[in-house]
């Protein structure tokens, strides 16, 4: 079933922010069908090592996922979105502002329809504002948004993140949550609404520990000068084999383990100072320190019940076979519409009443049209018209 069982979506979103929200909610039991144009390239859909028609990068995002295939610039297609939209509850868009709208399909379009559709547009930079029609990617919201001017060393150059921080933390994370809000209110008021997400605009809230300064006491966060971008020991620290201790011992008491496990617990007054050249000269140090010793014989310290904030940087193989990743079943076999399984990683959030739904992995564009499109009525005969017309496939 799945603790959103009945709620039924409709998915127009590529490439990632989108499908990263959709296969969330997917994964908490709702019914969702994603919209393809029968001949539109997803990038995502050839992303990394194939498994079978689609890559593994697709198979994950879109698991539990139906596949309809239509040509949104033909009539019969809106037509028969105009259709499904009476039994769907929510719609997740990321075309650029109006063009929903263009092709017909936009909220108030659909709210003639069915008042109760909650409609989620996620973009960029959001339906307003000068920059709503600019292209644009994780990098650059990052980058307008602020984050990026204080996330990265003095004599260096911004780095681009390992993970799409705009894409999932501004835009896939608060879909998400925008979305259940709705749903909340919907029952609440039998009313729908639109929801529009800016990727820029949420990139700029993740300024919460240091914007709030520059906002009352012009204090600008510039990098390696805060608390947590490496202006104190809570930093990365090189082992003599050449890998990294992340070390984030801030507090008193984790201070105080972090002297004992370098040998020189005298060394917690020289932490715990306020003053620059106090912490400048720890970090010192702890770099000389953290040297002495490779990474396997840091974690076999670590490893017996060190409780200090002190973890070793992990390759995502090493990760993946971690124990208490393991011990979280973060990684599942999800079932393949045409036999076997893929791995995949998991869905994060643990429910005392409910568990995750994984149906099966991402399927090729229009796997399921002719069964959803028989699903509201349509006919063989209509089905295969549609097809010869290149209107679905």
């Amino acid at each position: 079933m799945g603790i959103l069982s009945g709620l039924k979506v409709l998915d127009f979103s590529t490439l990632l922010p989108g499908p990263f929200a959709t296969m969330m909610l997917a994964d908490m039991g709702a019914e969702v069908v994603k919209v393809e144009a029968p001949n539109r390239t997803d990038l995502v859909k050839y992303l990394g090592p194939m498994d079978g028609e689609v890559s593994a990068t697709f198979g994950h995002l879109n698991r539990s996922k139906r596949s309809l295939a239509l040509d949104l610039k033909q009539p019969e297609a809106k037509e028969i979105i105009y259709q499904l939209i009476q039994e769907y509850d929510i719609v997740v868009e990321q075309f650029r502002p109006g063009v929903m709208d263009k092709l017909g399909i936009g909220y108030g379009k659909l709210k003639e329809i069915n008042p109760k559709i909650i409609f989620c547009s996620i973009t960029g930079y959001g339906q307003t504002g000068p920059l709503r029609n600019r292209a644009g990617h994780d990098i650059n919201y990052l980058s307008l948004a602020g984050v990026m001017s204080y996330s990265y060393r003095k004599d260096q150059i911004p780095v681009p993140a390992g993970v799409q921080v705009a894409d999932i933390a501004g835009g896939s994370m608060p879909a998400v949550i925008g979305i259940l809000a709705a749903v909340y209110h919907r029952e609440k008021t039998g009313e729908g609404q639109q929801i529009d997400i800016s990727l820029t605009d949420v990139s700029f809230s993740l300024n919460a520990m240091y914007g709030p300064g520059y906002l009352i006491g012009k204090e600008e966060p510039n990098p390696e000068s805060l608390l947590l971008n490496g202006g104190s020991f809570y930093d990365y620290y090189e082992t003599k084999d050449h890998r990294y201790l992340s070390i984030g011992s801030l507090e008193p008491q984790f201070q105080a383990r972090l002297c004992q496990l370098i040998g020189d617990p005298s060394l917690i007054k020289l932490s715990g100072s306020e003053l620059v050249e106090d912490q400048l000269a720890f970090k010192e140090i702890l770099i000389k320190a953290i040297k002495q010793k490779t990474l396997e014989e840091w974690i076999l310290f670590l490893e017996d019940d060190f409780d200090g904030c002190i973890e070793p940087v992990l390759s995502f193989s090493e990760a993946v076979n971690h124990p208490q990743l393991k011990a979280r079943e973060m990684i599942v076999s999800v079932p393949k519409k045409n036999g076997g399984t893929q791995r995949q990683i998991a869905f994060p959030i643990k429910f005392s009443t409910e568990q995750a739904q994984y149906h099966f992995a991402g399927v090729q564009t229009g796997n399921d049209t002719e069964e959803i499109l028989k699903e509201i009525g349509l006919t063989e005969e209509a089905i295969h018209a549609l097809t010869k017309k290149e209107i679905t496939s």
